[in-house]
């Protein structure tokens, strides 16, 4: 490894996440909540440490700290679910993301109102405004939330807060998220990580390490089975844990525009830069994916860069212009720009 990539690497192995490595101490997203949500209903486990993978032109040039160790990656899964709505939209399940879900998807929420109106991008986008409980947990539980990337709301957690228009308003909202999980479960009809498995996990080469798990009572029944419905991050625990090696496997899907290893197509490239487009009224965030528009999100990273994000922290990292994808695992978010810029040096100076 050359010099400056290892000083890298050591940067980001100084820079460990804050949270505690068992989830009995100060872990976890749900800790921030106002009761009564702030507890899990799902299972967790301990964390490994820093840890990552560099890979360019599919060759790995860095791994380090626990790269085969399946880690709760929190929001990345996300990304998860917009990767498996390209695989409806393919497949025809899902030809319109401009529909509304309640076209197709009846008895779960989207039959009434102004969630009747809410579409698959608006979902994607997180701007559908979508009211309403799943497992548990109604979508105030996240209103008025503060996350690092977007401007800082202008009320308290977890106070209820007016609704606006489905489409007309922009919030980082992890219930609504579980909603849409839920939906692309009734639309697939089968359990979405067995999707995830077959229709992207198997072609790319990913291990069979991860694991995909949901809330204790998010359980329900499609096509007279009992089927538990998968969360997309750890909020509130369950989610997605998975390996840095898998994690790049599934960034080199992205950056080879949804053609996996060996030359086979999984996903249209039509959807793959759907993902990337800015949205209207968060132009650093596409189909739940991070963007870096003007370089806003991280400076020392390209504006072609996009981003997985999850809380603890996880990035994905794809850039194209370098055919470059980057996980690493539990790096302090404070530090993750600088670490990225010592990265795109190394990368640049070889």
């Amino acid at each position: 490894m050359p010099a400056n990539l290892q000083r890298a690497v050591q940067f980001a192995t100084d820079h460990e996440s804050t949270w505690d490595r068992d989830p009995g101490g100060v872990w976890g997203v749900h800790q921030q909540d106002p009761p009564p949500w702030n507890r899990l209903l799902g299972p967790v486990h301990a964390r490994g440490p820093v840890s990552g993978t560099i890979v360019v032109d599919g060759s790995t040039l860095a791994s380090w700290g626990e790269p085969k160790r399946a880690d709760l990656t929190f929001s990345v899964a996300k990304t998860y679910l917009a990767l498996l709505a390209g695989i409806a939209h393919d497949r025809g399940l899902l030809p319109d993301v401009d529909e509304a879900i309640g076209a197709r998807i009846h008895g779960i929420g989207f039959d009434q109102g102004n969630n009747a109106r809410v579409t698959w991008a608006q979902m994607l986008r997180q701007t559908s405004e979508w009211t309403g409980e799943v497992f548990g947990l109604p979508d105030q539980a996240d209103h008025y939330r503060a996350v690092t990337f977007a401007k800082a709301p202008d009320g308290k957690k977890g106070d209820p807060r007016p609704l606006q228009e489905p489409g007309s308003y922009w919030e980082y909202n992890d219930v609504r998220i579980n909603q849409l999980s839920l939906a692309l479960l009734h639309l697939f009809q089968r359990p979405l990580p067995d999707v995830l498995r077959e229709a992207i996990m198997q072609p790319i080469g990913a291990s069979d390490t991860w694991n995909w798990a949901g809330y204790d009572n998010a359980w329900v029944t499609i096509g007279g089975q009992r089927v538990q419905s998968v969360p997309g991050g750890t909020h509130w625990g369950g989610g997605m844990s998975i390996s840095s090696e898998d994690q790049s496997l599934v960034g080199q899907l992205m950056l080879n525009e949804g053609v996996a290893r060996g030359g086979k197509r999984v996903l249209s490239a039509g959807w793959i830069r759907q993902m990337r487009t800015p949205g209207p009224l968060a132009p650093y965030y596409g189909y739940l994916v991070w963007l870096n528009q003007g370089r806003k999100l991280f400076p020392s990273a390209p504006e072609s860069s996009y981003f997985a994000v999850g809380a603890g922290s996880s990035f994905t990292w794809v850039e194209p212009e370098r055919k470059m994808v980057v996980a690493v695992r539990w790096l302090d978010p404070a530090h993750a720009d600088e670490f990225f810029g010592q990265v795109l040096a190394a990368v640049d100076a070889r």
